[in-house]
């Protein structure tokens, strides 16, 4: 895209999760920035680039509030390069990656390694999240606000939860006096013990060790306590059960400062598709019951749950080709979050504006990020796509470095036709184009 000419995205459907609104229109792009949002048919400005859009989908891109990269330290399974092509080939054009690195990122110094490496090699917006403890291990608090001052936009101890109720307290405390958000994962490590899937009679006739939903709403609990005590803004990461889900609903009706968010897969599967031990299938929350899967969607519909993430993990075939049991928690998902998402538009569970809106407008609204609107004066980060054209998964087609799709060979509908980040194309499925 010629970035000294303006570029006229025309004749689209426009969803802006920000207003609510959905209709036909077009999106003037210029310098980077939304020049101008059209409701209608305008005509093209004098020597504008015009994109015939053909009546497809047309919103902001998509942000992604938790993906982990294998850089640094662990580029064989990803890098910040391959997670962010991957991303633009999903219509991801933000997304937050984890402090699970090697070293972790709990030092300002490697907060500026990840924006740095990302600014020259990948072609979205990824933002570095730190460690609430020091190398993730849960006891000795990191420094809030060097870390945000270098430009961490929350905080996570990633795949870790944080055990100690008193270094959950003043870890909440200090984020209340810096203004950061917390972003927790839920997972008791006592209580999961030696568990590998949901505990329940699915598990028992695999013979597998079970972890039972208490390892994530025991932890709820408590931080929804200590968040009433400190007053601190507060977002759970990912809740996978009703129970869960039940909790949010009274602390968002008491008026607590907190938000949620829930994983693909907890939206999409359930504990049945493990099957024959599928260890793509071996997550962290792990894959729940049917009533859970309802009972998630059902806070979706609803507004309890605030954002859908991909929780995308990549783990090579060293760590996920060996007994289930053994084998490392994790899916990869940047590239299927959106196709996978649109299931529950197509089974008439949500309307396609509050799928947006669960993807893109509300997460860049918790963050305080501009992303997420279709708005004059707002970053030109865009996705264009199909919602109904259908296709089955091939993980060779995968950009991603691993290919640990819990979706592979599935049939999925909807697709990515273009992405958009800055104004710049970075992905175009519109032929044989690739990002770059």
């Amino acid at each position: 895209m010629n970035t000294n000419r303006p570029t006229l995205l025309a004749d689209a459907r426009l969803i802006d999760p920000a207003s609510g609104r959905d209709g036909r229109g077009s999106v003037l792009v210029r310098d980077g920035v939304i020049a101008d949002v059209a409701w209608g048919a305008p005509a093209p400005p004098e020597g504008a680039t015009v994109v015939d859009c053909g009546g497809q989908v047309l919103t902001p891109g998509l942000v992604d509030m938790r993906a982990f990269t294998g850089e640094p330290g662990a580029e064989h399974r990803e890098t910040l390069k391959t997670a962010s092509e991957a991303a633009a080939a999903g219509g991801v054009t933000t997304l937050v990656c984890m402090p699970d690195t090697n070293p972790v990122i709990d030092d300002p110094a490697i907060v500026d390694f990840v924006l740095r490496r990302a600014r020259d090699t990948a072609v979205v917006d990824i933002h570095p999240a730190a460690a609430i403890t020091k190398g993730l291990a849960g006891r000795k608090m990191t420094e809030f606000g060097l870390l945000s001052e270098a430009g961490a936009v929350a905080f996570t101890d990633g795949t870790h939860g944080v055990a100690s109720s008193q270094v959950m307290r003043r870890a909440l405390t200090y984020a209340r006096d810096f203004g950061v958000l917390l972003m927790p994962h839920l997972e008791d490590a006592d209580l999961v013990g030696d568990g590998v899937m949901n505990e329940g009679e699915t598990a028992s006739r695999l013979g597998l060790a079970g972890i039972p939903r208490e390892a994530e709403t025991v932890l709820l609990e408590r931080d929804l306590r200590l968040v009433r005590l400190t007053g601190a803004r507060y977002h759970a990461a990912m809740v996978s059960c009703a129970d869960a889900v039940a909790l949010m609903r009274q602390a968002k009706e008491a008026g607590l400062p907190v938000t949620c968010g829930v994983s693909i897969n907890s939206l999409t599967l359930n504990e049945n598709d493990i099957g024959d031990y599928r260890t793509f299938l071996k997550l962290s929350p792990p894959l729940r019951s049917e009533d859970d899967r309802q009972a998630v969607i059902d806070g979706l519909a609803d507004g309890v749950i605030d954002v859908i993430v991909s929780d995308h993990n990549p783990q090579d075939v060293e760590t996920k080709r060996l007994p289930f049991a053994e084998s490392a928690d994790g899916a990869i998902g940047l590239e299927t979050l959106l196709s996978a998402a649109l299931r529950l538009v197509h089974d008439g569970r949500l309307s396609l504006a509050r799928l947006i809106g669960a993807l893109s407008g509300r997460p860049a609204e918790i963050l305080r990020l501009s992303a997420g609107r279709l708005a004059a004066g707002a970053p030109a980060d865009l996705v264009l796509f199909d919602p109904d054209e259908p296709y089955v998964l091939d993980k060779r087609d995968l950009r991603s470095r691993s290919k640990n799709s819990p979706f592979d060979e599935a049939r999925l509908q909807g697709r990515v036709r273009l992405t958009l980040a800055a104004g710049q194309i970075v992905y175009d499925g519109r032929g044989k184009g690739r990002p770059g």
